[in-house]
């Protein structure tokens, strides 16, 4: 058996104690806060009676783009007391991490089920070398943005188990997947489906000034490529220095066992699911990298928009269905179509506190929008920064900032650009910034405030993982433990973008800082 000798958490070097204080008084607040449900519950309660204050106030702005006059909308009244009767179910069904979820469960769930994942995390606990896992898990995170939402809920309860199999806590492995996956969403080594969204805002505000300019999917590229390392970095400290030591030794409730060698039917099983996975993946190759391929987009034959990224979520619970059967096969940890289903039922039963959550949250998420409120405070912040009166690196590091304000409240990123572009972009090209530069702005403030924002609709699903370590965590402890990562992230990130405009650097191909 290969010794393994993982780091310490009691060894490593101790935080500043005034962050220590500042984190202990966080999670202290946060500890007597009420169950999530609880707190969702009451958060609905408070927006029904803010709307109709607000609504009787008359609380109104001016849409920047469309020119149309948004009001406060009042929840209390015969039309909304119908319209939260009626759409509570619908408003269930259509909360975005609710499908997402189930879906990635049942192939991930059939994985562990049959021992594939188990098999192959002490393959890589005896192998791999113990103190780059923290940089590893935080720089797949960003990477999964690639795959839509589903690195929430595939990779942030996979970086608790990674780091449970190297005897580091749990809790510290679904922290640092969670900062790579949530706070460097604007991050990656390829384009993604972000970046064209954004690009097509941002080229239709741009037009408010020049109808001729155009802004490609491409224009942050050479800044996000470099980000991403730099949020790997800075995602490892915070991980090994902040986060871990803070949390302690964990203590599981069962006994855990030394990790031992593979058995022969166990890395049997491993090469056939390897070779499964290789054959699925050549499959999905034939259907995608072909210009005529079936998950192309049947008009424009791209890939981004394209039923392959529409349907990444299914397509990844297949990349753990198929090789979770075939090893449970080969391994003999599973014998018929009947221990299959088991699988598939074990998976969702786990899922019992999210799916009571995801309830309450979603009709609290509904009740914000229908509001307004959200909207009205995007625009009236908008507004603020515009009459400031700074110009320059100032000018954008407060953008930024308010960007991460407004992240708080309106958690889309797509929603709130749409608000700030025909504001920001216009403004700025004036004094000769680019709309490029705005948007990569905009990016960092919007990403570095997702991990502490309980309106992020993905945030219930992770303090849902969290508590199969630790009974305790709530809403307050997570954000306690997610701060360090948002503020690290937002000094690191600022730091850099402020470099890249002195240094007047491309942000991407033919996106220059200045027009």
């Amino acid at each position: 058996m290969t010794n393994i000798t993982p780091p310490d958490p009691q060894t490593e070097d101790k935080p500043a104690n005034l962050l220590d204080k500042i984190l202990t008084a966080i999670e202290r607040i946060g500890d007597k806060l009420p169950d999530p449900i609880t707190l969702f519950f009451f958060l609905s309660l408070a927006i029904l009676a803010i709307s109709a204050i607000a609504a009787w106030a008359n609380v109104s702005v001016v849409h920047p783009g469309t020119q149309e006059t948004i009001q406060a909308v009042s929840l209390l009244t015969p039309d909304g007391v119908r319209r939260i009767v009626t759409e509570a179910t619908q408003n269930f069904i259509t909360f975005p991490p609710l499908g997402v979820v189930l879906v990635a469960m049942l192939g991930v769930g059939v994985a562990e089920y049959t021992g594939l994942l188990a098999a192959v995390l002490r393959r890589l606990v005896l192998f791999a070398p113990a103190r780059l896992i923290s940089p590893v898990v935080v720089f797949a995170g960003v990477m999964s943005n690639l795959a839509s939402d589903a690195g929430y809920v595939v990779l942030v309860p996979l970086g608790a188990v990674i780091f449970r199999a190297f005897k580091r806590h749990p809790i510290a492995g679904l922290a640092a997947a969670f900062a790579g996956v949530s706070g460097g969403f604007s991050a990656n080594l390829l384009i993604g489906p972000t970046d064209s969204l954004l690009a097509g805002l941002s080229q239709s505000a741009a037009q408010i000034i020049d109808p001729n300019y155009g802004v490609n999917a491409t224009a942050n590229f050479y800044f996000m490529f470099i980000s991403t390392f730099l949020i790997m970095l800075v995602g490892w400290y915070v991980t090994d220095k902040i986060v871990e030591p803070r949390l302690g030794v964990y203590q599981p409730e069962n006994q855990e066992e030394d990790i031992t060698e593979l058995t022969a039917a166990e890395r049997k099983g491993l090469r056939w699911a390897g070779l499964a996975i290789l054959a699925y993946l050549a499959f999905i190759a034939i259907l995608t990298l072909p210009p005529q391929g079936i998950l192309r987009d049947p008009e424009t034959q791209a890939l981004i928009p394209s039923p392959f990224i529409n349907g990444i979520v299914f397509l990844i619970a297949i990349a753990f269905f198929i090789p979770g059967v075939v090893y449970g096969k080969v391994a003999g940890t599973i014998q018929n179509d009947r221990d299959v289903a088991k699988g598939l039922s074990h998976s969702m039963s786990s899922l019992g506190y999210y799916i009571a959550l995801a309830f309450i949250a979603a009709q609290f998420i509904a009740y914000f929008s229908w509001s307004n409120l959200g909207v009205i405070l995007a625009i009236n912040g908008a507004e603020l920064i515009q009459a400031s009166g700074f110009t320059g690196p100032p000018l954008l590091i407060l953008f930024i900032l308010l960007s991460g304000f407004i992240n708080l409240f309106v958690g889309s990123a797509s929603a709130k650009w749409a608000i700030m572009a025909p504001v920001f972009i216009p403004m700025l090209m004036l004094v000769g910034l680019s709309p490029e530069l705005t948007q990569a702005a905009y990016r960092i403030g919007d990403s570095t405030m997702n991990i502490v924002t309980p309106l992020m609709p993905y945030f219930p699903v992770v303090v849902a993982f969290g508590q199969r370590y630790d009974r305790d965590l709530g809403i307050g402890k997570l954000i306690s433990l997610m701060l360090p990562y948002s503020l690290a992230f937002l000094l690191a990130w600022s730091i850099l973008f402020v470099a890249w405009f002195i240094l007047n650097i491309p942000l991407g191909p033919g996106a220059p800082i200045r027009i």
